[in-house]
């Protein structure tokens, strides 16, 4: 079974137009979900829970009376911890003490107040408070994701967030659990088996039954990230991700079999999922490319990888390792392996990236379940500017001035000397009436 994956060089005078179509993606949701999604946000504000339910019942075919019938309880959750097999309970319990220890790591280097006093004896400072309630959403439907439960209530938890609001999707009132026993494990305060834009509006306005949040994290789908962007500004968003990417940065040391199969682990989510491989040594490209063709047909969702290949995959030879760095950098992918005898002699080069994996050992798929730093990532090269979900993402800084009288005395003539300039004479003034000397009022 031969895939049709671009091969490119850099070498090449049509490369660079060649790998701008490769990287483009439009994050623009189509015109008609924008429309749909409007219009359910502004129903869900208006009727509360009457509008929720009929929205599940249209879409998940899950009908109920109230929205409460739609909540599953702390008994329900132990119930399903209890059920799934002791592997299963092992697994989820190792991977979310592992993501526990990393966040509580990410706590002490930056989730704590601080102050001093400089010489005039003025405090200044930093005050972190948790997040009062949080909304997480929890893609249903075609798969169920318990690893995202950890990732999203994991940190929340460890930030402090009072109250942890988690939404499913339950199409045709069909649990998972997995899922159910994830959050148990994880500490969701209360679970809703409500998804889509409906989802959304309910924690962000809040009806009746469900208390509004602070902030809405997790993926979804078209319908669902088109409605965390228009509630942005009445509660926070984590961000709007985009298909799924991983990068692998590759010397030639690694066993062809085991690219191939990183490069599946992302083509697998959704044809618009984005494979690509950076490799200085084109026979070994030409094996990676060999070991594509032999294992895809084994693969359970092999025309889906073939679809996401073929679509926006590439294998692209570069002149060096250097090369391979800087263009990585370029794409800032959300998933970054260096699959090299040496990837510490890469990393320093590697500015851009939701998250990179080290050596051949490191699989992208580790850090989408157990490794322990979080698996929500900045895509569609928005890890320039932005970072992984994290314990900070549930949390706020208030900043703390106490001035000294003799503080007030310096900082007095220095605002009142900018506040006059600005043509703000309140503000003046107000630093003025502290001054015990000098100039006055």
């Amino acid at each position: 079974m031969s895939v049709n994956v671009r091969q490119l060089a850099t070498t090449a005078a049509n490369f660079e137009a060649e790998f701008q179509r490769v990287l483009h993606w439009s994050a623009e949701t189509d015109s008609a979900i924008e429309e749909r999604v409007a219009a359910i946000l502004a129903d869900v504000q208006t009727r509360g829970d009457a509008a929720v339910l009929e929205y599940t019942q249209r879409f998940d075919g899950l009908a109920a009376s109230t929205v409460a019938a739609l909540e599953i309880t702390q008994a329900e959750l132990q119930a399903a911890l209890n059920a799934i097999t002791p592997a299963q309970r092992s697994a989820l319990e190792a991977a979310a003490a592992r993501v526990r220890s990393y966040h509580e790591r990410q706590l002490e280097a930056c989730g704590r107040s601080w102050s001093y006093r400089d010489e005039d004896g003025t405090l200044l400072g930093q005050k972190v408070t948790p997040l009062d309630r949080v909304g997480i959403y929890v893609p249903g439907g075609k798969a169920a994701y318990p690893s995202s439960v950890l990732m999203n209530a994991v940190p929340a938890k460890v930030a402090g967030v009072g109250e942890i609001i988690m939404v499913v999707p339950t199409p045709n009132g069909e649990r998972n659990a997995l899922v159910l026993a994830a959050a148990a494990i994880a500490g969701a305060d209360r679970v809703f088996t409500i998804g889509g834009a409906q989802a959304v509006a309910a924690l962000a306005y809040g009806t009746a039954t469900i208390s509004p949040v602070d902030k809405i994290t997790g993926p979804g789908n078209a319908y669902v990230a088109a409605a965390k962007r228009r509630v942005f500004g009445k509660v926070g968003i984590d961000m709007i991700a985009g298909p799924s990417e991983i990068l692998v940065l590759a010397d030639g040391s690694t066993p062809p079999d085991w690219i191939a199969m990183d490069l599946f682990s992302q083509a697998e989510h959704d044809e618009l999922a984005q494979s690509i491989l950076l490799c200085p040594d084109l026979a070994y490209i030409a094996q990676v490319k060999t070991a594509i063709d032999r294992l895809l047909p084994d693969m359970p969702r092999r025309d889906v990888i073939r679809a996401s290949l073929e679509g926006r995959g590439a294998l692209i030879h570069t002149r060096d390792m250097n090369e391979a760095c800087a263009i990585s950098n370029r794409i800032a992918p959300e998933h970054l392996e260096v699959s090299s005898r040496d990837p510490g002699r890469w990393e320093p080069l590697l500015k851009h990236a939701g998250a990179i994996f080290l050596g051949a050992f490191t699989s992208e798929s580790l850090g989408d379940y157990c490794a322990g730093p979080n698996h929500v990532l900045p895509t569609s090269g928005t890890a320039r500017f932005s970072s992984p979900l994290g314990v900070y993402d549930f949390q706020k800084r208030s900043s703390l001035i106490e001035v000294s009288e003799a503080g007030a005395q310096k900082l007095g003539v220095i605002a009142a000397e900018l506040a006059y300039g600005e043509g703000l004479q309140a503000h003046a003034r107000a630093a003025e009436m502290r001054l015990t000397k000098g100039k006055k009022p």
